[in-house]
């Protein structure tokens, strides 16, 4: 099965409680990581459509699970940023609900991509959400973002720290500016995805 491009990529809605998520089964791939990490730019980049995703300089401005269907067939679900300081206390708290009830009870969920910034240290949180989706045993990938700001010698280094840090081998570098890394992350939705399509055709015979 191939699906990169051409994309039919469109935005199906804002869910701001579990009653508003899709009931259908397409299969889902979650894009989670801190404020202005850069995940609105990583999926407007994967899916070379312009302004898919809002982007905003300012974080903390996604506010809501939102989710985008591509081609009739699985959606992205953009999540909300955490770690930013000056949005107000109840909102963070709905958004950490909100997000440990869709990983963990999401049965449509085939992939998580954690998004951490290739040039920083990874952060408390980036830590927590990591140890959770491990602990969990949820399908994941770590994502370092806005690779084209260092060199290679600079980026190689950073994502070996990032792997020594988070313990996972699995760190791919992507940058929305130049699209490095595109083809190998859509290899991985692809294989996630048919991966679960293959359970399904096993439960079905």
């Amino acid at each position: 099965m191939k699906i990169r491009g051409p994309y039919k990529a469109e935005f199906l809605k804002s869910a701001f409680q579990e009653a508003d998520w899709p009931r259908d089964p397409k299969p889902e791939i979650a894009f989670l990581g801190r404020s202005n990490v850069g995940k609105s730019s990583l999926i407007n980049s994967l899916l070379s459509v312009h302004g898919l995703a809002r982007t905003s300089s300012t974080p903390g401005r996604t506010q809501s699970l939102n989710f985008f269907t591509i081609n009739d067939r699985f959606r992205f679900v953009d999540f909300p940023g955490f770690g930013y300081a000056r949005v107000p206390g109840n909102i963070k708290s709905t958004w950490g609900e909100m997000a440990t009830t869709f990983l963990a009870k999401r049965s449509q969920l085939v992939l998580s991509i954690q998004l951490v910034d290739s040039r920083h240290e990874p952060t408390k949180q980036d830590l927590q959400l990591h140890e959770w989706l491990k602990e969990y045993e949820k399908p994941r990938l770590i994502v370092a973002t806005k690779s084209d700001k260092l060199s290679n010698n600079e980026l190689k280094k950073n994502l070996e720290h990032i792997a020594r840090v988070l313990d996972d081998d699995s760190v791919m570098a992507y940058s929305a500016k130049s699209g490095r890394g595109r083809n190998e992350l859509w290899r991985a939705i692809e294989s996630a995805i048919q991966q679960r399509q293959q359970v399904g055709d096993r439960e079905l015979n």
